[in-house]
């Protein structure tokens, strides 16, 4: 067996420790990991108690870990031209952040209202977005939510990626969003690495139900019922090879440290995505 991933720690895993980006930095390094998610709302706390990005990116640089990508949500594919056309101010301002921190990607999930919004209208907005983002010199990596009332599902994901012409567009893929969006996790077969961006890890038990399952009740990878090995070797015969974080949201870890938790959810991951080698 083999490990042909890198991993990175999405800070979503450590919510629980109400920790600032600076100790979550630190608890992602001493752990092993070789990269971090940041979340853009803890960037802005952090700034807004005084701290600086020049320093901020100075201690991811020290701490040898890389900012992977960062957790953002802003209303690009919104059915309101107006609340539209505010997520793309509140993007511009973020990504310019985000790039003067050295992150090197930005999550675009569906937020918003995208009930009624066509998937081609969507593939145009994407496009928007990208040529922003990839402007101020971050990628975005097109994410669809399994409970979102459109793009919740790969094939919906290819469809606008494929349909908004921008070259090289790259996908967050999610084990729990493809579970509850009923994707057939055989459909990563069908990509090509390089379209990957980034890749969340996390499992999910078998009750609660699909229809009732919640964000809180993803479990360690290896821990529930999620085919975690098959997943990892769909992604390898893609030719995938860039980073798996681990993205939970357990409410309590029992009185485990945050760095306990952080080295238990590397070594679960490490498991669960190994690949069998050939010869």
């Amino acid at each position: 067996m083999t490990f042909p991933f890198k991993l990175s720690l999405n800070a979503s895993t450590l919510f629980p420790f109400k920790l600032g980006v600076e100790k979550q930095i630190a608890v992602a390094a001493e752990a092993g990991y070789d990269g971090i998610e940041l979340w853009v709302r803890d960037i802005d706390a952090y700034l807004e108690a005084g701290g600086r990005l020049a320093e901020l990116r100075r201690r991811l640089e020290d701490s040898g870990i890389a900012a992977v990508n960062a957790i953002a949500f802003w209303a690009w594919a919104d059915s309101d031209e107006k609340a539209r056309r505010q997520g793309f101010e509140l993007a511009k301002r973020e990504l310019e952040m985000l790039a003067e921190l050295g992150c090197a990607a930005a999550a675009a999930p569906p937020f918003g209202s995208v009930s009624d919004v066509p998937l081609d209208d969507m593939a145009e907005q994407f496009a928007k977005l990208a040529e922003l983002s990839r402007g101020i010199g971050v990628e975005p990596y097109l994410e669809f939510w399994g409970r979102a009332a459109r793009l919740n599902r790969l094939s919906e994901a290819v469809y606008v990626a494929m349909h908004s012409g921008v070259k090289d567009a790259k996908l967050l893929l999610d084990p729990f969003h493809m579970y509850t969006g009923g994707s057939d996790f055989e459909g990563i077969g069908f990509l090509n690495g390089e379209r990957i961006g980034i890749v969340h890890v996390n499992d999910y038990p078998a009750e609660p139900a699909r229809a009732d399952i919640a964000d809180k009740d993803r479990v360690f990878p290896g821990d529930g019922i999620a085919p975690s090995g098959r997943i990892a070797q769909l992604l390898h015969g893609a030719g995938y090879n860039g980073y798996l974080s681990l993205e939970l949201f357990i409410e309590d870890f029992g009185g485990r440290s945050a760095l306990d938790i952080a080295k238990l959810g590397l070594g679960k991951a490490r498991a669960a995505y190994s690949v069998q080698t050939v010869g």
